[in-house]
């Protein structure tokens, strides 16, 4: 079983910035591919932006390419997720998410941001960006 708990969300104006971070816990096996998600209300969980531990790629939605960038620190069992120029449109909660990832296994970006390829969830932390 792998535990995420997620922070760092808050409330801040149009082109300013947020860290999130997710502590994770369990076993490595289990999380050797990790992402965040963000859901709107009444709108659809979307994937953010993702990493493959083992080899290091990260993927990244279009809306936050060169804007947002997701890293591990092993040391500290946690994944981060840095926020810049942050729009009203990327409001909502982030949740942090993981799986099992092994050598050999085909990764792409299209999996990477699909919320059905992960086992494992946080609660989620609320980011209101107002304009």
């Amino acid at each position: 079983q792998v535990q995420l708990v997620e922070s760092g969300g808050g409330s801040v104006q149009a082109g300013g910035s947020l860290r999130l971070s997710c502590v994770v816990s369990g076993p490595t096996a289990n999380r050797g591919c990790m992402a965040w998600f963000r859901q709107a209300p009444g709108k659809e969980r979307e994937g953010v932006a993702g990493i493959d531990i083992g080899h290091e790629n990260t993927y990244y939605a279009a809306s936050v390419k060169g804007r947002f960038t997701i890293s591990q620190d092993n040391a500290k069992n946690t994944l981060a997720l840095q926020m810049n120029s942050l729009k009203p449109e990327d409001t909502g909660v982030y949740l942090c998410a993981a799986r099992p990832c092994w050598p050999g296994l085909q990764w792409t970006a299209l999996q990477a941001l699909d919320a059905s390829q992960y086992d494992y969830w946080g609660q989620g932390t609320q980011v209101n960006v107002s304009s």
